[in-house]
């Protein structure tokens, strides 16, 4: 399989607290550094931000570079939703790295069946359109395509060797418990807002975790990174969520996601100085969707200006910026 394209987008996403020591019966008070002072000033924006919702909101941002990061509710369950596609195409990727499979291998796309009666636990899927596995991550990702994505859940062996990559690679508070089909099948019988729902779920610190080993961390090749980063790029959903809070040309490989009170956009952005961030907003609520997208805008801009903002400006130039 030839990654020539792919390396050469990844190549564009290529980024270029201590002991106090103490005297007999005197603690010292441990050094705030500039860093944690913007970190503690940019959390503080984002939670304001977020405090507009009607809904659950969870916000993480970390700089995978520079060091740092901010949470909001960043330990609480959040619905993925179509954000699980990404964890699907890396347990499918270690699949290929592992000579299992191909990228040039066919697949079948999984559509669901219509039940008649009382519904089984997982909606009932059969075979559909069958295409190589590249154009069902490509479908899967940029389009946010279920039954593409079903086809590769399929592949892997399941959901459950899903949660098994995400065990092995360290990354505890998120699972996927469905398939697409049973996903959108039940969507609306929880309120997201209201009821913490912890299957088919993230944390806020998790998913940037995620994102984080993928990017950085060693959970794939350099060529399975490639082609996961490439394709998120070219995603075509979500315009008005993270892409909408910042400057055009930034460079973003993200994956939304959205259900029925639910709107997500996760990924990893492009500094202007060339590190790396990653980010992952979680919103809930009655809004709709077209709010939601504005919080996350607004929350992605905050958090991208106070990131590029050089430490050696002050943190009273970071509470100015909003």
């Amino acid at each position: 399989m030839k990654f020539r394209t792919a390396r050469i987008i990844a190549s564009l996403l290529t980024a270029v607290p201590a002991l106090v020591a103490t005297v007999p019966a005197v603690q010292s008070r441990a050094t705030i550094t500039l860093q944690d002072q913007r970190d503690q000033i940019l959390q503080q924006q984002i939670a304001a931000i977020a405090a507009e919702g009607r809904g659950r909101i969870g916000v993480a941002a970390m700089d995978l570079d520079g060091g740092g990061q901010i949470l909001v509710n960043g330990d609480m369950p959040f619905p993925m939703a179509s954000t699980a596609k990404i964890a699907v195409a890396a347990t499918f990727l270690e699949q290929v790295e592992k000579g299992n499979y191909s990228l040039d291998q066919q697949f079948p796309m999984m559509l669901r069946v219509a039940e008649k009666g009382t519904f089984s636990p997982e909606a009932p899927l059969r075979p559909g359109t069958v295409m190589t596995a590249q154009s069902l991550m490509e479908l899967m990702i940029t389009r946010s395509n279920n039954e593409a994505t079903d086809g590769l859940i399929k592949a892997v062996g399941g959901f459950e060797n899903v949660n098994r990559w995400l065990t092995r690679n360290g990354i505890a508070g998120q699972r996927l418990d469905h398939t697409m089909a049973t996903l959108v099948r039940d969507d609306g019988k929880v309120d997201p807002a209201r009821v913490i729902d912890t299957r088919t779920s993230s944390t806020p610190r998790s998913m940037i975790a995620l994102l984080a080993a993928i990017d950085r961390g060693g959970a794939l090749s350099p060529e399975s990174r490639a082609v996961l980063l490439d394709t998120m790029t070219r995603t075509s959903t979500g315009k008005t969520r993270i892409r909408a809070g910042l400057p055009e040309g930034t460079l973003v490989a993200h994956k939304t996601g959205t259900l029925s009170g639910v709107t997500d956009d996760v990924g990893i952005v492009r500094l202007p100085d060339g590190r790396h961030l990653a980010v992952a907003f979680f919103v809930t609520g009655p809004e709709g969707h077209a709010a939601h997208a504005k919080l996350i805008a607004r929350m992605m801009r905050t958090i991208y200006d106070g990131y590029s903002t050089p430490l050696g400006s002050g943190p009273q130039d970071l509470a100015r910026r909003r």
